[in-house]
C-alpha cells in the first residue's frame, strides 16, 4: 500500500497501516543483523544529526518552528545528549546471548519486539526522535515517530537525516519513519497498530497510550522538588539550580519547580540565588503571574511555556530588573489552592522555607502528591544521613544529589544514570517501571534453562520458617 496515496486526515487507519507495513518490512530485514551491524547503524543515526554544522542547523530550526526554549538548550541536546546516549549504549550486548547466570544454568537471548510507536513532545523534539530511534534500532526494531503538531517539521527534518544515513549504510531507511501530518487520530492509530508504545508527552497522551490495547511504556508528570540543607556547598548549589532552572528555558519536566531551603541557611541561600539571576516577586507580582500562567481551571497557558523571562514578564505585566534569569515566588502551601507548587514548564520557581530535613521531606511528599509523584527530586547536601532519609521517605524514582536536576536525571556524563528522555515513575506516577527507559525495555527475551548439576534442596521447616511456626501455633 502506498502511504503517499492515502490522506492521513480522512483515513488515518489506512495511513498508519501502510506505515506499519513499511516499518515491519524494514525491521524484518535487520532481524538477524550482527551486533557490529546494529551498532554501526546507531552510530550513523547519531552522526547524521549531531555532526558539526548539522547540529547547529537543527537547533536553530527547532527554535524557529516551535518557539519553545532557546538555541543553547536545543544545541546541547542534539549535539551532546545524543552523543552521550550513544556512548552509554554502544558497548551493550543486545544481540544473541546478553546475560548468563551460571549458578542457575540460565542464558538470556535478546530478540526484537518489532515496530515501536514513539510519541515525541514539542518541548524536546530535537533529540527525542534520535534517542528513541537508537534505542529501538539497538534492539533490532524499527520505529515510527508521532510528533507534536507544533514540531512536525523538526521531526521530519531529523527523521529524514537518520533515514538518509541508514540508506547509505545499506540498511532500510524505513527503520525510521516520521508521521508528517500528525493528528490525534493518527497518533491513536499508531498506538493501536504498533507492537510497543514508547510514550513521552502530556498526561493525556500517556494515558491514551496505556489505554491503546498495545503494551506501552509511559512516563509520569514531572514536578521536581529540590532540597538544600545546611551541609551543602551553597555557591555550588545556587549555580546548579540556576543551570537546571534555565536549561532550554525550563522546557524539561525535570526543571526545578520547587526549591526547599532549610531554615538555617535560608537567607544565605536566597542571596546566592539572587546573585545567580533570580528575582523574588512581590505578592502583587506573584498574583499577576498566577493569573497569566493558569486559567480558572488551572490549565497552563501554553504561551508561557519555555519562554524568556522578559516575555513572561511582559505577558504578566511585571518588570523584573535587567539581568533576571528566573523568577522566584515565595510559597508555603501545596495543591490546587497553591498552583505554584505544581509543574510550571517555565523559568518560574517556587521557594519554600523548611524547618529541618524532616519538614523538607514532608513538603516534598505533599508537593509531589499534588503533581509529579514518582518522577524526581533532588538534594544539595554533604550529609549522607539526610540524603538517605530523603531518598527513603519520598515517593520518587530518582534522587539527584548535588547535580543540576534537569541535566542529570535522564543521564549525563557526570553520573551513572541511563541516558534517555523517557523516565519511568513507577506505580506512584501510574507507570509500569521506575527506571530510565532504554533499549533493554524494547526487546523480547528468551530464557534458556538447563538442569542444574545438583537439585536444589528445600530447607527443613525449622530453617525455612524459623520462629514463625511457634508464633502461629
Amino acid at each position: 500500500m502506498n502511504s503517499a496515496a492515502i490522506d492521513p486526515l480522512t483515513d488515518p487507519k489506512a495511513y498508519i497501516a501502510s506505515l506499519v507495513a513499511r516499518s515491519r518490512a524494514a525491521q524484518q530485514a535487520i532481524e538477524h543483523y550482527s551486533q557490529e551491524q546494529v551498532d554501526d547503524l546507531i552510530r550513523a543515526m547519531v552522526w547524521a544529526v549531531a555532526q558539526p554544522g548539522v547540529a547547529e542547523e537543527v537547533a536553530q530550526f527547532t527554535v524557529d518552528e516551535t518557539r519553545l526554549g532557546n538555541y543553547e538548550g536545543k544545541f546541547l541536546k542534539i549535539q551532546r545528549k545524543t552523543r552521550a546516549t550513544l556512548a552509554d549504549i554502544i558497548d551493550d550486548k543486545s544481540v544473541g546471548v546478553i546475560e548468563e547466570y551460571p549458578d542457575r544454568n540460565i542464558k538470556i537471548i535478546a530478540k526484537p519486539l518489532g515496530v515501536i510507536g514513539a510519541l515525541a513532545p514539542s518541548t524536546n523534539p530535537e533529540a527525542t526522535p534520535v534517542i528513541k530511534g537508537i534505542h529501538a534500532v539497538k534492539g533490532r526494531n524499527s520505529i515510527i515517530i508521532a510528533p507534536h503538531p507544533r514540531a512536525k517539521l523538526t521531526n521530519k527534518k531529523i527523521c529524514d537525516l537518520m533515514r538518509s544515513a541508514l540508506k547509505r549504510m545499506g540498511a532500510p531507511e524505513d527503520l525510521v519513519i516520521g508521521i508528517e501530518t500528525p493528528s490525534l487520530d493518527t497518533t491513536n492509530e499508531l498506538m493501536r497498530q504498533c507492537d510497543r508504545v514508547l510514550a513521552t508527552g502530556g498526561g493525556a497522551m500517556v494515558s491514551a497510550a496505556y489505554s491503546s490495547g498495545t503494551p506501552a511504556l509511559g512516563v509520569g508528570v514531572g514536578n521536581a522538588v529540590i532540597t538544600v540543607d545546611s551541609s551543602a556547598d551553597l555557591d555550588d548549589a545556587a549555580e546548579k539550580i540556576r543551570i537546571s532552572k534555565t536549561l532550554d528555558l525550563a522546557a524539561s519536566c525535570s526543571s526545578d519547580n520547587s526549591v526547599l531551603l532549610i531554615d538555617e541557611i535560608y537567607d544565605d541561600m536566597l542571596q546566592r540565588l539572587q546573585a545567580q539571576g533570580g528575582y523574588v516577586c512581590s505578592d502583587e507580582e506573584k498574583a499577576k503571574l498566577q493569573a497569566t500562567l493558569w486559567d480558572e481551571e488551572l490549565h497552563i497557558n501554553t504561551a508561557m511555556v519555555a519562554q524568556p523571562v522578559d516575555r513572561i514578564a511582559a505577558m504578566a505585566g511585571i518588570e523584573p530588573p535587567e539581568g533576571t534569569q528566573f523568577l522566584i515566588v515565595l510559597e508555603d502551601g501545596f495543591g490546587p489552592e497553591h498552583p505554584f507548587s505544581g509543574e510550571k514548564l517555565s523559568v518560574i520557581m517556587a521557594l519554600y522555607r523548611a524547618q529541618n530535613i524532616e519538614h523538607a521531606i514532608e513538603l516534598t511528599r505533599n508537593i509531589q502528591a499534588y503533581q509529579g509523584q514518582g518522577h524526581s527530586c533532588g538534594i544539595y547536601s554533604n550529609d549522607d544521613d539526610n540524603i538517605m532519609k530523603l531518598a527513603a521517605s519520598t515517593h520518587t524514582s530518582r534522587v539527584m544529589v548535588n547535580q543540576p536536576q534537569a541535566a542529570s536525571n535522564s543521564g549525563n556524563v557526570w553520573n551513572g544514570m541511563r541516558q534517555t528522555f523517557s523516565l519511568g515513575c513507577g506505580s506512584w506516577g501510574g507507570n509500569g517501571t521506575n527506571h530510565n527507559v532504554s533499549w533493554r525495555d524494547l526487546i523480547n527475551e528468551t530464557w534458556v534453562s538447563k538442569p542444574l548439576a545438583e537439585n536444589k534442596i528445600v530447607p527443613s521447616d525449622e530453617d525455612l520458617f524459623g520462629g514463625v511456626r511457634d508464633k502461629l501455633a
